[in-house]
């Protein structure tokens, strides 16, 4: 996909983007999606790349 591979360019893991059809009479499917998901980020803890770091006081 043109966005994962756009996202892994600039640095953000593939890991922490998904993609899935689901209809809104689908709450068991959503809820399932969503904990996988959650799951799978969680798991690559922290994205190291967008987390600002902290000014230096002199």
């Amino acid at each position: 996909m043109l966005l994962k591979n756009l996202l892994e360019h600039i640095g953000i893991e593939p890991g922490r983007l998904h993609f899935s059809w689901i209809s809104s009479a689908e709450a068991t499917k959503f809820v399932e999606v969503a904990k996988t998901v959650w799951e799978e980020v969680r798991a690559l803890g922290p994205a190291k790349y967008l987390i600002k770091k902290r000014a230096e006081v002199a």
